[in-house]
């Protein structure tokens, strides 16, 4: 059967096998950060949220793999794309998406918390002592929720199905923990792409979601840092650059 790759990333490969998304990782590639992968896309069946079923883990000889079920549909990148005269009415439902995966929770998941310090104690090469110190201040001093926060949430993880069901995709980030924080993230995602998306994208979730626009800015040194762990080169040094415990305006 062939392979049709879908995309192509440093340490993996999602391709199109039949009825089945193959998601490869590279030879080498920690299996418990895979284990850890399938075990919150369970979770998230298992929370009621709608996610392409998770139907095996394997050694494909090549480094170990997820096998999800394949659904017909276009993501919320290319709806975008190709409608930009609805651009707003896309984000609008983007929001809700997102807004629903937080009104859920589970108990097994890691903690956000937990995982933002350990990111920002391991930046000892890219962020000085003091800059560290007011991170874990700050971040010790936001609220505590149990919400799911999907930690990756952008419009290439959200599938709108060929039978307008809604599809959550790429769970390897999931954690419990505060909704603003999950917003954040997703708003430098924007913000590393297209400034005007991202300032609409968060205008409408703080709209949506009834909470002030400068609480969920007051997470964006925190995940910055977080988000520094995992980005190189220009990527790297525009988050550098939010990573200063300031207060907006």
């Amino acid at each position: 059967m062939s392979k049709e790759i879908i995309v192509e990333r440093g340490t993996k490969t999602a391709y199109r096998e039949g009825s089945k998304i193959i998601k490869q990782f590279k030879a080498g590639y920690p299996k418990s950060a895979v284990v850890k992968e399938a075990f919150n896309h369970a979770l998230a069946e298992e929370s009621g949220l709608n996610v392409p079923a998770l139907l095996e883990v394997k050694n494909t000889g090549e480094g170990w793999a997820l096998v999800i079920e394949a659904v017909e549909g276009k993501t919320m990148a290319q709806l975008m794309a190709e409608q930009p005269e609805n651009l707003e009415a896309l984000m609008e439902q983007f929001v809700e998406i997102q807004s629903d995966i937080h009104r859920h929770t589970c108990k097994q998941m890691g903690r956000l918390k937990d995982k933002l310090n350990a990111q920002i104690s391991s930046l000892r090469d890219e962020l000085d002592a003091s800059t560290r110190y007011e991170l874990h201040v700050r971040l010790e001093n936001m609220k505590p929720h149990t919400k799911i926060t999907h930690g990756d949430f952008n419009p290439t993880n959200v599938l709108i199905g060929a039978d307008g069901k809604v599809y959550i995709l790429d769970w390897a980030h999931a954690a419990i923990g505060n909704a603003s924080a999950d917003a954040a993230m997703t708003y430098l995602q924007f913000a590393l792409e297209d400034q005007k998306k991202a300032d609409l994208y968060l205008k409408l979730f703080c709209k949506k979601n009834d909470i002030a626009m400068q609480y969920v800015q007051r997470w964006l040194p925190i995940v910055a840092a977080a988000q520094m762990t995992k980005k190189h080169g220009a990527e790297k040094e525009f988050l550098t650059g939010w990573t200063q415990v300031v207060e907006f305006e």
